[in-house]
C-alpha cells in the first residue's frame, strides 16, 4: 500500500512494569530523555475488541534520537491491546507498539483492516484525543498505534523533543499533570 509508506514511525512504545526503572535504564544505555511521566492517563472511553473496558495506564515519554520512546505501565487487570501482546501475569516485557500520525483516524483504521491488521482497541482521552491500536502481531509481532496529528499532540511531541535538545542529563524524570 503506497499510502502506508507516507506514515513514518514517530514513536516506539514498550510495555514495562516500572516506568522510572525503565526510563533510567534506557537513558543509561542510550542517552535518551528526559522522560515526562503522565500517571493514570484519564480516558473518556476505551473499547477493546468491541467491549468497553477500563484501561488504566501510566506512560513515560522521552526522546531517543529522532524518535519518541514511550514506556507504558498498565494498572487495570481487564483485557486490553497490551494483554493481547503480553498476557496478564506474564513477566515478559518489551516492544508493544510503534506509533504513526494519520490524517483521518477512521479511514486509516479501515485501511489497516484491509491489510489484515484489525482494530484491537480504540480509546479516547478526556480531552478528546482518540488513539487506536491496530493488531499487527501476525505480521510484525507488535501493535501499531494510530492517532490524528492535532495541534495539541504535535505540540506535546515538540515539547519532548525540545527538552532533549542540549539536555545535560539532570532531571531525568519529570511529572506531568493532566494534558492528555
Amino acid at each position: 500500500m503506497v499510502w502506508a509508506r507516507k506514515l513514518p514511525v514517530c514513536q516506539l512504545a514498550y510495555f514495562v512494569s516500572n516506568l522510572e526503572a525503565a526510563a533510567t535504564a534506557h537513558s543509561a544505555s542510550f542517552a535518551s530523555g528526559p522522560f515526562f511521566i503522565f500517571r493514570n492517563v484519564p480516558l473518556a472511553k476505551s473499547v477493546h475488541r468491541g467491549v468497553e473496558r477500563v484501561f488504566d495506564h501510566s506512560s513515560a515519554y522521552g526522546q531517543w534520537g529522532d524518535v519518541m520512546v514511550e514506556f507504558v505501565e498498565v494498572h487495570s487487570a481487564e483485557p486490553s491491546a497490551f494483554t493481547d501482546v503480553f498476557p496478564a501475569g506474564s513477566r515478559r516485557h518489551g516492544l508493544h507498539h510503534t506509533a504513526v500520525m494519520v490524517e483521518n483516524l477512521a479511514a486509516s483504521i479501515d485501511q489497516f483492516e484491509q491489510m489484515k491488521m484489525p482494530l484491537a482497541q480504540l480509546s479516547e482521552t478526556t480531552t478528546g484525543t482518540e488513539f487506536a491500536f491496530m493488531d499487527a502481531t501476525n505480521s510484525l509481532g507488535h501493535m501499531i498505534e494510530l492517532y490524528e496529528a492535532s495541534e495539541g499532540l504535535v505540540g506535546f511531541y515538540d515539547l519532548v523533543k525540545d527538552a532533549a535538545r542540549n539536555w545535560d542529563g539532570s532531571g531525568l524524570i519529570r511529572e506531568l499533570e493532566d494534558n492528555a
